[in-house]
């Protein structure tokens, strides 16, 4: 699907922070923030497997604004051991609530960005829903997840080295509904081999 791309700053609680939105060509029925992997560990927006999120969203019709976390590429501060990129996040959905005051919105993420939306959609309500692709089970417990009320959309790799299979199955079955959960067999955490059929997946979610 073709698709309209902005560069934006956005005014952040440690300074500008750098965003891309991509809207799609036919117009939008939905607005989504998507967030990056761990910022120690070299992830961006630019991550391929954000990106073919970005794509798939945007394919279903959703405008879709990513940006990078503090510290990370031109975006001002400092890493802030979570807590502070989900300020981050919270004031990129802020901005893109004033764009498409109209329209409903989701929250997305991959790995760390997972945890960052899952955290805020839990915490605010409100969201259509959230999609947490690649959520890292090893990051730590995610006992939020148990009494939290947002519909949630999970797409895992079988071979995830940061979730086994068991243990996320284990976290799914605790969570409070609504909730999804979609295996696709592939490599590794960031879907080798099978990014075709992950943005697949991200596009049917959406």
């Amino acid at each position: 699907m073709p698709r309209r791309i902005e560069s934006h700053w956005i005014e952040g609680p440690a300074g500008r922070i750098e965003a891309l939105l991509e809207e799609p060509e036919g117009g939008s029925r939905l607005a989504a923030v998507l967030c990056h992997p761990h910022p120690l560990y070299g992830g961006t927006m630019h991550n391929k497997v954000v990106y073919r999120m970005a794509r798939g969203m945007r394919r279903a019709g959703t405008a879709v604004l990513r940006f990078n976390f503090r510290g990370v590429g031109r975006s001002e501060g400092a890493h802030a051991n979570l807590t502070g990129e989900i300020e981050d996040a919270r004031a990129a959905l802020g901005w893109l609530r004033e764009r498409y005051p109209e329209l409903p919105y989701a929250l997305a993420g991959f790995s760390f960005g997972a945890r960052v939306v899952s955290r805020l959609a839990c915490e605010m309500g409100g969201a259509r829903f959230f999609l947490a692709a690649g959520f890292a089970t090893r990051l730590g417990p995610a006992a939020y997840l148990d009494r939290c009320a947002t519909p949630k959309i999970l797409i895992q790799s079988t071979h995830d080295e940061f979730a086994p299979r068991a243990d996320l199955e284990r976290m799914f079955a605790h969570m409070a509904g609504p909730k999804r959960l979609v295996w696709v067999e592939a490599a590794d955490h960031f879907f080798a081999g099978a990014l075709e059929e992950f943005e697949e997946q991200v596009y049917l979610a959406g």
